[in-house]
């Protein structure tokens, strides 16, 4: 009884997913340090939301919206709020959840101790720790003015107004499918 018991834990143990890191979940948005987020990102407050699309479509719907023309379309990108300039930069990043998955691995083991292999090739895993991976993307967004270094922070008195402005830019993307339709909006 008892060696089946340990059985069971065993086989359980090498059939589970262990979560190593998994990707924040954001409803609608959320405004934080963006090194907080990610580490690759500055240490500004950003606007921060779930990227659904496909990868550059974000950097396609800014292109068309401002007439961009793919020229210095990540960085300096100018919007106007009550008569004020401001300038927006966006960061398309990805955070991948990663699982611990034993079971390919002590396969791989058992495998190659029966072939009586001493290279330990993976045959039933692509990597021989049994990691697997997949992201979820993020599009950050930091706004500034000539006058406001950071205009998320909670001090400016531009942040309510560049809040409200960066939710619809998001909605809008959202929304969208076709960006052309962008042009004739504006």
């Amino acid at each position: 009884m008892r060696r089946a018991c340990i059985f069971l834990v065993f086989v359980f143990l090498i059939q589970s997913c262990i979560p190593l890191r998994v990707a924040p979940k954001i409803d609608d948005y959320n405004v934080g340090k963006g090194k907080n987020f990610k580490r690759s990102l500055p240490e500004r407050e950003m606007f921060i939301f779930e990227d659904p699309k496909e990868a550059y479509m974000f950097y396609d719907c800014v292109d068309m919206k401002y007439g961009l023309n793919n020229d210095n379309v990540y960085d300096d990108i100018p919007f106007e709020i009550d008569d004020k300039q401001y300038f927006f930069s966006f960061y398309e990043t990805e955070i991948q959840d990663k699982y611990l998955n034993l079971f390919p691995f002590v396969a791989d083991i058992s495998l190659n101790a029966a072939l009586d292999n001493d290279d330990m090739e993976p045959i039933l895993s692509d990597k021989a720790e049994g990691v697997r991976r997949n992201g979820n993307w993020y599009i950050a967004i930091e706004v500034y003015s000539d006058t406001e270094k950071d205009c998320l922070t909670i001090n400016p008195l531009s942040r309510k107004v560049v809040l409200e402005y960066l939710r619809d830019l998001k909605n809008e993307y959202l929304a969208t499918h076709n960006y052309n339709e962008l042009i004739f909006k504006n």
